[in-house]
């Protein structure tokens, strides 16, 4: 029987000059390998040297109030801590990161009770999608550009990784804050961690440009307690350069109340505990029942989606690549109005042109938060309710705070609208929010039901509402805020700053030309002219 000619191939004979190059390029290889090993070393190296000192000056300031913070608050059950910047320095002498006329330093402590055991948290803090969900409100993209250490199995220890954060408040005249951070991980006795932020140099080779934002060590202490919570405490220590681009109502609101500042953090990290206790609540609560949403997978359902709604809503804030037009503008309007393009990759194809504008009221914010919730008013200044009134038919709590839950609205007429509108109140330690969607009523009825609402289109429209304070009463408005019933919009100022951010949705695939902008512009310029007109209207007739 005959070999098969597959089953003993010929034999290939290689000459000495082609091995010659096969050895040279395998050496090539090898070397080029080694030096890149060599360099993540270095790297990884010079970060963790970095990373271990960051954590040890942060460890020093959690644990020391003198000589290091100043208490400016008004109470000793709520201890808000300010850095001495001249003794600080004496102890731990720095350069200048970011040189300049407009260059701001920021540095804060608060601590807090969280609801949440330490592992779990340490676990979210350490993924990046989790951390930026955590703080919707504050932080608007993360992303981890690198995982030099993942940390020991059970407790995360030696954790090491390089993140890309950007955070951004309250409304587009507000200049976004980005860093370029190690974030370290120690675990440094039983059920106690330290999680460290520090900035790293980003002008390094294939780092990102710098940026006008800089982190000195800052972070948390995390004690596990008992029942299933940790006490939390955390310094937050920036200098930041966005004096120019910030407004100056804005500005100095942000500055005098440090709302990027510790105690924002935590109450934040308060709010969304209690919101993911809700969300994992076994049964629909009996307050609830009365509703349309009559079982937990379609409460869950409801939850999810208004979760997306808010943080798509925070992000179309940020107003990436905004664009100026003179002829978009409102006479009462602070800072005029600003309009952003961006494609509408999760809602289908298309443009989603936004535009937002931001009012100075002479109403007190706890009212004006009040009165956009409540839906037997909102027939008054809702351009989409065409002046229908409206009823509650459905109600989630999502916390202790009565002023945070997710409704869903109906017309009293429903034949005449087939819209429902999904809406998430709550308020946040830097401001009240009122976001809010209309949804054909057969996928509300499918959310309603439990079916999957991750791919549903939703483009959220709402508000942001917090108490200003003219400047000599700033004092009295920062030691307000958070100390209302609301949680976070107090009566320190007569005054209100309103931002209200439309969006809608163009529907060429390809982008849209010149005539095109003018169109879309020039509705969203009718849409937010007629709101702004309603709203205003209705809060000061009704007041």
């Amino acid at each position: 029987m005959e070999s098969n000619e597959l089953d003993n191939p010929p034999m290939v004979y290689q000459t000495s000059s082609h091995l010659h190059r096969l050895s040279n390029l395998t050496m090539r290889e090898d070397m080029s390998v080694n030096r890149s090993t060599q360099c993540y070393d270095e790297e990884k190296t010079m970060m963790l040297q970095i990373a271990t000192l960051a954590m040890q000056e942060l460890e020093r300031l959690v644990r020391v109030n003198e000589p290091f913070w100043i208490n400016f608050s008004n109470t000793h059950q709520d201890e808000r801590y300010t850095l001495d910047h001249e003794r600080y320095c004496q102890f731990f002498p720095k350069n200048n990161h970011i040189r300049g006329d407009n260059v701001s330093k920021e540095s804060s402590k608060y601590s807090g009770i969280i609801g949440l055991d330490g592992m779990k948290l340490v676990d979210m803090f350490l993924d990046s999608d989790k951390w930026r969900n955590l703080f919707p409100t504050i932080v608007t993209k993360a992303e981890t550009t690198k995982v030099l250490e993942i940390g020991l199995p059970g407790n995360r220890d030696g954790a090491l990784l390089l993140m890309n954060e950007e955070m951004h408040i309250l409304s587009p005249l507000v200049r976004p804050r980005e860093f370029n951070i190690i974030r370290y991980c120690k675990q440094v006795d039983v059920d106690v961690w330290v999680i460290t932020d520090v900035s790293f140099d980003s002008s390094r080779p294939n780092t990102p440009p710098l940026s006008h934002s800089w982190k000195h060590p800052s972070g948390c202490i995390i004690r596990e307690m008992p029942n299933k919570s940790c006490l939390v405490t955390w310094v937050e220590h920036v200098e930041v350069e966005d004096m120019l681009h910030t407004h100056h109502i804005f500005r100095d609101f942000v500055v005098n109340n440090t709302l990027y500042g510790a105690e924002s953090w935590i109450k934040e990290l308060q709010r969304m505990c209690e919101r993911f206790f809700s969300f994992y609540a076994e049964t629909v609560p009996a307050g609830e029942s009365i509703g349309v949403i009559q079982t937990i997978e379609g409460r869950r359902s409801v939850m999810k989606l208004a979760d997306r709604m808010v943080k798509i809503f925070c992000e179309c804030l940020r107003m990436a690549g905004q664009l100026e037009f003179q002829h978009l503008n409102l006479e009462s309007s602070i800072g005029g109005v600003r309009v952003s393009l961006r494609q509408a990759t999760d809602i289908g194809q298309g443009i989603v042109v936004a535009a937002a504008t931001t009012l100075c009221l002479p109403l007190p914010a706890e009212y004006v938060f009040d009165f956009l919730k409540d839906p037997t008013k909102r027939y008054q200044w809702d351009v989409m309710a065409y002046e229908n009134p409206m009823y509650e038919i459905g109600h989630v709590s999502n916390g202790l705070n009565p002023g945070n839950y997710t409704t869903i609205f109906q017309p009293y007429n429903p034949s005449e609208n087939s819209t429902m509108i999904l809406q998430e109140s709550f308020t946040s330690p830097v401001g009240s929010y009122v976001i809010y969607a209309p949804i054909d009523i057969i996928s509300m009825n499918a959310v309603i039901c439990g079916e999957d609402s991750t791919k549903l289109p939703i483009i959220p429209t709402g508000f942001v509402v917090c108490p200003y304070a003219q400047p000599n009463a700033t004092f009295e408005a920062s030691n307000n805020i958070g100390s209302s019933s609301s949680g976070g919009v107090g009566r320190g100022g007569a005054n209100t700053l309103l931002t209200l951010a439309y969006q809608i949705l163009t529907c060429n695939p390809n982008g849209i030309d010149q005539h095109q902008n003018m169109e879309a512009f020039a509705t969203m310029n009718t849409l937010l002219t007629t709101s702004v007109l309603k709203v205003r209207g209705a809060l000061m007739n009704s007041y």
